[in-house]
């Protein structure tokens, strides 16, 4: 499926080619009223009031519900459509398409497919909601509508709870409206929300606690791996949808922890997981390219505004990279429908799960101290004629010794935590040296005549990003090595 992104006045949708599907950027604020809460006076116009019913689905495991996901249909004045959330930091994704009750729209369906193989989506809950709210505005802008949701549970057609449920969704405003109106409406008498769908209001799912820092080891290793497979099970519909770098970004990072934690772990588990390393593997080295090139576009953009008459040369460069990055994504996208990939994830959950009948004798501090003398050693062996070869290592022996302190702090507490803070500090500063490094190799490589000029001023400032950033390793260093010395 190849989507478009389209403005229109009072949101940013995304309309799909050949296909009737629309998606919607949302931002906003979820609050909780009583039963009876009354809006309080705001400036602007009344919504025409909503009487609509929404059926949830979801697979047999509940895996959409614990990952954030929500899909419903929901029927209104006799109309019948399919609505995909897809999660986000600050804003969710919604993605709507016609249907009627047979199940949901391919279009949506495929977005699942990592979900899909638990089986069937099935209805978890009914929910009738009546709708009143205002459009808040201020002067001639349009800041948010403020929605107030009056909720009945349904079972088998009659009302088997209520609740009530305030929204507000910006329009034109900006994160300061949205808490100026939370602050109104919670004078009213609504309290914070927690941010949940209402589906899971509903739904008795048990929340994923950390093991106790008194249980073995392997248990914290088996709890970090499994929100590892959780986490791509919630970015992997946005990955394949393809229209947000952070949905992909969240989803590699997984991909790269989770491969850590393996690393980090060998002494506690052997081989055990060997076969599931090689396969997140090759699933990052399809990640891996698409990732940099975001992170590459996305830099030459913040520098164009400096480049003045040079601006058009930058988006030249821009352009063919952007292109590159289609295909990638191209083919990312095939590989996530592939069932390597889908036995990929099935071997995670089992071999996570397998590891419960480990008894390991090494402790997980030991794996966390030992990760930790490869990035001394790594840090001694730079020097002033260190190549950037050099300095991209010691980002690598930092990533893993981070993932391996992390791993331990479950255990062993707020020593190792300093661990891990000091450590992504250095993984950073190396990285923005790595990006330097990549940045003016794929310039060099895109430039033509047409943006030579523009080229040779993006790889002067690269050259500079590179300097400052080895002059500041040292810096960074001294906080790395106290951490050490009050961990290990």
């Amino acid at each position: 499926m190849t989507v478009r992104c389209v403005r229109e006045p009072d949101r940013i949708a995304l309309a799909a080619y050949d296909e009737e599907m629309r998606a919607t950027l949302e931002r906003e604020l979820k609050l909780e009223p009583e039963l009876g809460f009354a809006l309080p006076e705001l400036p602007g116009e009344p919504l025409e009031p909503r009487l609509f019913t929404s059926t949830y689905y979801d697979t047999p495991p509940r895996s959409l519900a614990r990952c954030g996901i929500t899909l419903r249909r929901r029927v209104e004045n006799g109309l019948s459509c399919w609505q995909l959330k897809l999660p986000h930091d600050s804003a969710r994704t919604e993605l709507e398409a016609a249907g009627g009750p047979a199940g949901p729209p391919p279009e949506l369906e495929a977005l699942l497919a990592a979900h899909l193989r638990y089986g069937s989506v099935e209805p978890v809950a009914t929910l009738r909601t009546r709708r009143v709210g205002v459009r808040v505005v201020a002067g001639d802008r349009r800041l948010a509508d403020v929605v107030l949701d009056s909720v009945d549970v349904l079972d088998d057609g009659h009302t088997a709870a209520a609740f009530a449920e305030l929204e507000v969704e910006l329009v034109e405003g900006d994160d300061g409206d949205l808490e100026r109106l939370s602050r109104v409406l919670r004078h009213a008498g609504a309290q914070r929300g927690n941010g949940r769908p209402k589906v899971l209001r509903v739904l008795d799912l048990e929340d994923e606690r950390p093991p106790r820092k008194q249980a073995p080891d392997v248990e914290h290793l088996r709890f970090l791996l499994s929100r590892q497979l959780r986490e791509l099970e919630t970015w992997d519909p946005g990955v394949r949808l393809g229209t947000d770098p952070e949905d992909l970004h969240r989803f590699r990072v997984a991909t790269r922890r989770g491969r850590a934690l393996i690393r980090a772990s060998r002494p506690l588990v052997g081989k055990r997981l060997t076969e599931l390393n090689g396969e997140l593997r090759w699933l990052g080295s399809l990640l891996g390219p698409v990732r940099d090139l975001d992170v590459l576009i996305a830099h030459l953009r913040s520098l164009q505004p400096s480049l003045g008459d040079d601006a058009r040369g930058a988006e030249l460069v821009v352009a063919e990279l952007e292109e590159e990055r289609a295909s990638m994504q191209d083919r990312l996208v095939q590989a996530l429908t592939s069932d390597r990939y889908l036995a990929l994830l099935d071997r995670f959950a089992a071999d996570v799960e397998a590891l419960a009948q480990e008894s390991p004798h090494v402790k997980l501090v030991e794996v966390a101290q030992r990760e930790a003398n490869k990035v001394r050693k790594a840090y001694r062996a730079l020097g002033p004629d260190s190549d950037d070869a050099a300095v991209h290592e010691l980002r690598k022996k930092a990533k893993r010794a981070r993932y391996a302190a992390e791993l331990a702090a479950l255990a062993e507490g707020k020593p190792l935590r300093k661990v891990v803070d000091a450590l992504k500090k250095l993984q950073d500063i190396a990285g923005e040296h790595q990006d330097a490094v990549v940045t003016e190799d794929r310039v060099r490589k895109a430039a033509r005549a047409r943006s030579a000029l523009a080229a040779g001023r993006i790889v002067a400032a690269e050259r500079e990003r590179k300097a400052a950033a080895r002059d500041e390793l040292p810096k960074v260093w001294k906080r790395v090595r106290r951490a050490f010395e009050r961990a290990f």
